[in-house]
C-alpha cells in the first residue's frame, strides 16, 4: 500500500541489475518515504524473506540521496513481495537435524557499475546463509569493509566473517538441546559443513599455516582455523550452481533466482 503497487504486475525477482549511487540521473519523484520503505523491506528481510536480502541492502546504500533507478528498485522489491505475499520460510521437522553454512563473495562487484574512482566500487560483497535442518536459522549479506585483492581474499574474508556466526550458533544449539531435552544426533553435535564455491579459499581455510602469497590477509581472519583442524568444522566443496549463498551476492535471472529459492525457503 505505501507503493501504491496493489494493482501492478508481480515481479519475478527483487532485482535485476547492480545499483549504483547515479549522481546524473533525476531526483526520484514518488510521494512515499523512501526510508521508510526500506524500513518495512528490512524488517521482513530480516524475519521471514531472506530471499529479498541482497535487494533490500543495495537499496538500503542510497537512502541519504535516493534517485529514479533507485526507486524503480524499490518498487520493483514492492512488486516481487506482491506476488509472494502468502511466502515465507518452511520448516521440515522431517530434515535431519544438521547445522551447515553456505558461504559466497562477489569480488569488486560494482568495479564497472560504479565510478572507479569511487572506493566503494573495489569492495566485494559477503552473503551466507546458516541452514537448519534445511531452513535458513540466520543470514546475511554486506559489503566487506577492507578491499580483498583477489577473489580467494574475498571468499576467505566472507568464509571467516560467516564462521562468526556458526560457531556460536552451533554451541548455542547444543547448550539449548540439553536444557529443552531436544534431541540432536551425534555427529550433528560434533561437525558443521560450510559449503564454500572457490577452491582456494578451501585451501586457506584447511591450511594451518601462512603462505608467502597469502600472509597479507589479516590475521583476524584466520580466527576460525583450530576449529577447521580439530575437526568441529568441516569445510568442503561446492557447484557454483548450487551455492545457495549466491542469492545474497548478486541479482541473478529468475530462473537461477527461483532455483537457489527453492533451496533456501522450500518453495
Amino acid at each position: 500500500k505505501a507503493l501504491d503497487l496493489e494493482n501492478a504486475n508481480s515481479a519475478p525477482t527483487p532485482a535485476t541489475i547492480l545499483l549504483t549511487k547515479d549522481e546524473n540521473s533525476d531526483k526520484r519523484e514518488g510521494k512515499w518515504h523512501y526510508c521508510s520503505v526500506i524500513g518495512m523491506f528490512r524488517y521482513l528481510q530480516q524475519t521471514t524473506r531472506p530471499d529479498i536480502s541482497f535487494a533490500v541492502h543495495q537499496c538500503a546504500r542510497f537512502c541519504n540521496d535516493p534517485k529514479k533507478s533507485h526507486e524503480a528498485a524499490v518498487k520493483r522489491i514492492g512488486r516481487y513481495l506482491l506476488g509472494t505475499k502468502d511466502k515465507g520460510i518452511i520448516f521440515d521437522p522431517k530434515n535431519p537435524s544438521f547445522l551447515d553454512c553456505y558461504v559466497d563473495a562477489d569480488f569488486a562487484g560494482l568495479y564497472k557499475a560504479e565510478d572507479p574512482e569511487d572506493p566503494v566500487s573495489v569492495k566485494s560483497r559477503t552473503g551466507y546463509a546458516l541452514m537448519y535442518a534445511g531452513s535458513p536459522l540466520l543470514w546475511s549479506t554486506k559489503l566487506q569493509s577492507e578491499i580483498a585483492l583477489s577473489t580467494t581474499e574475498a571468499e576467505y574474508i566472507a568464509l571467516s566473517q560467516s564462521m562468526r556466526d556458526l560457531i556460536p550458533t552451533r554451541e548455542l544449539l547444543i547448550k539449548a538441546s540439553k536444557c529443552l531435552k531436544y534431541e540432536i544426533s551425534e555427529e550433528s553435535k560434533s561437525i558443521s559443513t560450510v559449503f564454500e564455491d572457490n577452491n582456494g579459499a578451501l585451501e586457506l581455510a584447511k591450511c594451518p599455516r601462512m603462505r608467502p602469497r597469502t600472509k597479507h590477509i589479516a590475521v583476524k581472519y584466520h580466527h576460525f582455523r583450530d576449529q577447521v583442524v580439530d575437526g568441529k568444522v568441516k569445510a568442503e566443496g561446492i557447484n557454483t550452481n548450487d551455492q545457495i549463498a549466491d542469492i545474497f551476492t548478486k541479482p541473478l535471472v529468475p530462473v537461477k533466482f527461483q532455483a537457489l529459492r527453492k533451496r533456501l525457503l522450500g518453495w
